[in-house]
Order: structure tokens, then C-alpha cells, then sequence
């Protein structure tokens, strides 16, 4: 339980379906209610999609290039810690990711699907989650439904994405985002000083 518990936060905080939130409101404005939900379903679809692509090929690419576990470690949690700082000192992911809508009438798969639900950080995380170095077939299958569960929470908060706003604001948004972003940095420190560790048997 406790596992599920940690899974579900990181990939929460790593997905950050709040962040994304006004982004779809933004993108969705001139949408009716019908499309909206027709957006909100499809963009998490393609999302899971994504996820799921690199959660399999992602660790294919590792083993063809034959990259150690120790090194993947150390530049995933290069990368997370990276994104995390966007999330942290940047404008924030509402804001970064507003400006990325030029096309008003297309925006299920961008940018709500990619970037702002399947982020580069989101990608990065799946596939450290289910390196075959580290982790079972089953353990990485249980990670995959916990991807699939947040994608789920995050389809309906984008759902009701109007009253969620309205409860906790856009500011009160980019403030959890930032939180959000403390939490995935501390992850990728972990990696790296775990592949440090491997690296040099410490």
C-alpha cells in the first residue's frame, strides 16, 4: 500500500494534472461543453498512449545502445531534476504552456496530450520507473496501472476543470505546480546519487 502510495504521488506530481487544468480551459474556450469533454477524454487517451510507447520502447533504446544503469540513472535524474526546476523557478507550467497554443481548433493531442499531460519530465519518469535493471515484469506492470490510474484522476479534474479553478484559482494552481516540482526534484537527486553510488561502488 505504501508502494501504491509513493507511485501514485510521484507520477501525480510528475503528470500534475492541476497544472494542466488552466491550460485546458485556455485551449478549450471556444469548445461547448460536448467538445470539451470529447478533448479532456481523447487528450488522456493519446497521453496514456505515449506513456505506454516509451514505458516499452523506451527501455529497448537502453538495451540496443547499451547504456548502464548507472549512467541512466545519473542523466534521467539530470533531466527530471531539470524539469523540475522549470516547474519550480519558471513562470509556471499554466502560463509556459498557454503560449504553445497558436491553433485554437486542434488541441486534443497539442498541447494537451504532449506536452502538458505526456511531459518530457512524465516520459523520462515512466521509463525510470520500469527499467528491466531494477524492476519485475510485475512490479513494472503495477507501475503502468498506477500511470493509468493518475491519467484517469486527471481526466476528471479536466472534467470539472471550471469549478476546480474556481475553488482553488489560477494562483493558488502555479503555487501546488511548484510544490509539485520540489517533489519530483528530490526524486531525481535520489537517481543521481543512486547511480553515483552504482557507479563507483560506494
Amino acid at each position: 500500500m505504501l508502494e501504491f502510495i509513493e507511485k501514485f504521488l510521484f507520477l501525480f506530481a510528475v503528470i500534475d494534472p492541476l497544472g494542466s487544468i488552466p491550460v485546458f480551459l485556455e485551449a478549450t474556450k471556444n469548445f461547448d461543453n460536448k467538445a470539451k469533454t470529447k478533448i479532456a477524454i481523447r487528450a488522456n487517451i493519446f497521453a496514456a498512449l505515449i506513456l505506454i510507447f516509451f514505458i516499452v520502447v523506451g527501455q529497448v533504446i537502453m538495451e540496443v545502445m547499451h547504456i548502464s544503469l548507472s549512467a541512466f540513472q545519473i542523466s534521467g535524474g539530470l533531466i527530471l531534476f531539470l524539469f523540475a526546476l522549470t516547474m519550480v523557478f519558471g513562470e509556471g507550467k499554466p502560463e509556459e504552456e498557454k503560449h504553445l497554443i497558436k491553433d485554437y481548433k486542434h488541441v486534443t493531442i497539442f498541447p494537451m496530450a504532449i506536452p502538458s499531460i505526456a511531459s518530457p519530465g512524465a516520459i523520462m519518469a515512466v521509463v525510470m520507473l520500469t527499467d528491466n535493471n531494477i524492476y519485475s515484469f510485475l512490479q513494472q506492470s503495477y507501475t503502468t496501472l498506477v500511470v493509468l490510474l493518475v491519467l484517469a484522476v486527471t481526466c476528471l479534474m479536466l472534467l470539472g476543470a471550471k469549478k476546480i479553478q474556481d475553488i482553488i484559482g489560477e494562483t493558488g494552481i502555479i503555487v501546488i505546480s511548484k510544490v509539485m516540482g520540489l517533489i519530483i526534484a528530490s526524486f531525481a537527486i535520489q537517481n543521481i546519487l543512486s547511480g553515483i553510488k552504482s557507479y563507483f561502488s560506494l
